[in-house]
């Protein structure tokens, strides 16, 4: 993929270079045998200088698309569209000299309006998230988690709350984090790697979580499920253009509910909301129910005796639509670490258990995880956390 992208950068300028002879040959700053005077419109000494400077312009554009894309500026699309369609207006003016220009501009096009699209997609979801975390009820002033709070949940739970660091902190308000793993589609198909970011407020309880990864080794795909005012809608698409799965109905929102009660392992105070329910199985486990109006979803969490999460099992709607049915959905947690002071689960998969036996479709690892964040959307503040070493976290 990478050596996709970079001969995908070398082309744009090679073609912004080959534009030069255009400048040479109609700035009159140099013989270009190669190029005849013909032109769809006869041309005037004045406008041949003008026809010359958009000569160069076209350089410019594209060789700044190619600068652009060296430096990941997410942005290169812009002159790059710009580039290829001046580019494309000065080929047809110069048809039978420069014809063969058109198959370039045709190839490079993909990629930039693949990139525009993805640009895009990442604005829309910049804006849901700020629009969930504009609905989270201010932060009140919070009293800080006592013996008493954690006394009114089971035993298990009592003992993960105060492993996990809780007591004498104030709960948590808002979250986000940092993923990378791999996923699959299938049984048999091969892992994808993948790297996600996600937002959640407690109150209300809600998520934007947004994934990007690539199939057949070069196609990107890029995903986002929400939960917002207790709907959930789940939206995939490949190179940010097409929609390979977009679903939203009542069984989706089941999904992201289950989803926010598994996740809330990451900020764990969470579990004492008023919304959340705990009911004790036996001395290891015990059964949530997270309730958003008449909605509910409940799952099974499973803790070790020093407290750690292991995971949690559940019933969750495989698919979507008509045809999508209960199946048993499964997280487990395989190693855990310190964000701030919070120990929490940061590397484990999910699974469907489905009658041909485990399916696991999803890997995931945490890089790094911040709460109650003063400006979450920074885009400066996000790519230099992501600058960091790998995790920031300790291991335990």
């Amino acid at each position: 993929m990478r050596t996709l992208q970079h001969l995908i950068t070398g082309f744009f300028a090679f073609h912004a270079a080959i534009h030069v002879l255009g400048l040479l040959k109609w700035g009159r700053l140099a013989q270009v045998p190669q190029l005849s005077w013909r032109t769809l419109v006869p041309l005037t000494d004045p406008a041949q200088r003008v026809f010359a400077g958009l000569w160069a312009g076209a350089f410019v554009l594209l060789i700044a698309a190619a600068a652009l894309r060296l430096l990941q500026r997410d942005v290169w699309w812009a002159p790059a569209l710009a580039g290829i369609a001046l580019s494309q207006a000065l080929i047809v003016m110069t048809w039978s000299d420069a014809k063969f220009g058109t198959l370039p501009n045709v190839l490079l096009i993909v990629p930039a309006v693949a990139a525009a699209a993805h640009f895009q997609f990442s604005r829309r979801i910049d804006r849901e998230t700020q629009a969930i975390l504009a609905d989270a009820a201010p932060a009140p002033v919070r009293n800080v988690i006592t013996a008493a709070d954690l006394a009114r949940t089971p035993i298990p739970v009592r003992r993960w709350l105060e492993a996990a660091g809780v007591l004498g902190r104030v709960p948590v308000w808002t979250a986000r984090l940092d993923q990378r793993g791999e996923l699959r589609t299938a049984p048999d198909a091969a892992w994808l790697p993948a790297t996600a970011e996600q937002y959640f407020t407690v109150v209300p309880p809600a998520f934007v979580w947004r994934v990007d990864t690539t199939m057949l080794g070069f196609l990107p795909v890029a995903g986002r499920d929400i939960l917002a005012h207790g709907r959930g809608e789940m939206l995939i698409k490949a190179g940010s253009l097409l929609s390979i799965v977009r679903a939203a109905d009542e069984k989706i929102d089941h999904g992201a509910l289950l989803r926010f009660l598994g996740e809330m392992v990451w900020f764990p105070s969470a579990a004492l909301a008023p919304y959340v329910s705990w009911e004790e199985v036996d001395h290891r486990n015990a059964r949530a129910t997270l309730h958003v109006g008449v909605v509910g979803a409940s799952a099974v969490f499973h803790f070790d005796d020093a407290g750690r999460v292991l995971g949690l099992d559940a019933e969750r709607y495989l698919g979507g639509g008509a045809a999508a049915e209960l199946t048993p959905w499964s997280v487990t947690c395989s190693e855990w670490g310190r964000f701030q002071g919070i120990q929490v689960p940061v590397r484990g998969e999910v699974r469907w258990i489905l009658p041909s036996g485990p399916f696991s479709y999803y890997r995931w690892e945490v890089l790094n995880l911040e709460f109650d964040g003063s400006d979450p959307l920074d885009t400066a503040t996000r790519d230099a956390r992501l600058a960091k070493a790998p995790r920031t976290s300790s291991i335990e």
